[in-house]
């Protein structure tokens, strides 16, 4: 659990969410977070010593993590070991791409009568700050470009109540000003490509930035990875525009592409720093290489999903 997730929110309603899920579950084991990163630890520990259910309460970064604490090097760490999810931050995209209930109550009952299903894990090795190369485990978008500076402005100036607006003014202050960053990228081994971009989502689900249905056509359990790429879309088109990114039309604009696979790689050029997003976390840098590990995860979702 991860009490800053929600602006603070999740920390302040510990004793709801517990209830729901003493109601549901009966005993259970509560583990505060205390800094970035500290969930794939607290994942792979429980894993590691037993436990069938882990369950991350928090946002899409704390979920992200936990997932990464699951998967470890590329395989689920125990194949019985459940993943579930009781959503309490600030863009809920996880939620969405798995048709999570959005109250604590909601989401712990359908950890106790819900279904299991099997869905594909991406891992993106990348560059972090320090220059170091780093690998992360995502469960639902990675992305960069324009995408990453969003995320940059979240964590520079903190997150308001509520999602939509808290992404919307994050995405405004990053495009301001913005130009196409020049990158070199191929899909499954092909050609490369040299454009600039203004960003390039790589994703396993269908939503990103609280709730912009980025990839229509996704799938988690596909084996593939679906690419949506943008060029020359700057503030006003954000402006102008934005309902069609909600409402997943967005894939019609002319300087909008979509396609799929499997490996996907990019690099800066000219020195760009060009920033990534991984599951709403900002991690690191190009250059980077997304793969997809096909029926890597166990998830717990509802019966009714969309």
């Amino acid at each position: 659990m991860n009490p800053a997730s929600g602006g603070g929110r999740t920390g302040r309603h510990f004793d709801r969410i517990a209830r729901a899920v003493k109601e549901s579950h009966g005993d259970f084991h509560a583990v505060f977070t205390t800094r970035q990163g500290e969930a794939v630890d607290i994942a792979r520990d429980a894993a590691r010593g037993g436990e069938r259910m882990v369950v991350a309460v928090g946002g899409d970064g704390t979920a992200s993590e936990v997932v990464d604490g699951l998967t470890g090097a590329g395989k689920v760490v125990e194949p019985e070991v459940l993943f579930g999810c009781i959503p309490h931050g600030t863009g809920g995209d996880l939620r969405r791409s798995l048709g999570w209930p959005g109250t604590p109550e909601e989401a712990a009952r359908a950890l106790a009568v819900g279904v299991t299903v099997t869905c594909d894990v991406g891992l993106v090795e990348f560059t972090a700050h320090d220059g170091s190369p780093q690998r992360r485990h995502f469960v639902n978008v990675s992305s960069f470009g324009v995408s990453g500076r969003v995320v940059r402005e979240l964590a520079r100036g903190g997150k308001l109540g509520g999602g939509k607006l808290t992404y919307t003014l994050a995405s405004a202050k990053a495009l301001l000003g913005y130009r196409d960053q020049p990158v070199r990228w191929r899909v499954d081994g092909g050609e490369w490509m040299e454009e600039p971009i203004t960003a390039v989502a790589v994703c396993n689900g269908r939503y990103f930035g609280a709730g912009m249905m980025v990839a229509p056509g996704a799938r988690m359990d596909d084996g593939l990875l679906d690419l949506t790429v943008w060029k020359g879309l700057g503030f006003t088109d954000f402006l102008t525009k934005r309902g069609m990114l909600y409402d997943g039309t967005h894939v019609k604009l002319r300087n909008t592409r979509c396609l799929r696979g499997r490996v996907v790689e990019a690099e800066p050029v000219d020195g760009a720093e060009v920033l990534l997003d991984v599951d709403g976390e900002q991690p690191g840098r190009l250059p980077a290489r997304w793969t997809l590990l096909p029926g890597a995860l166990r998830v717990r979702v509802p019966l009714a999903r969309p």
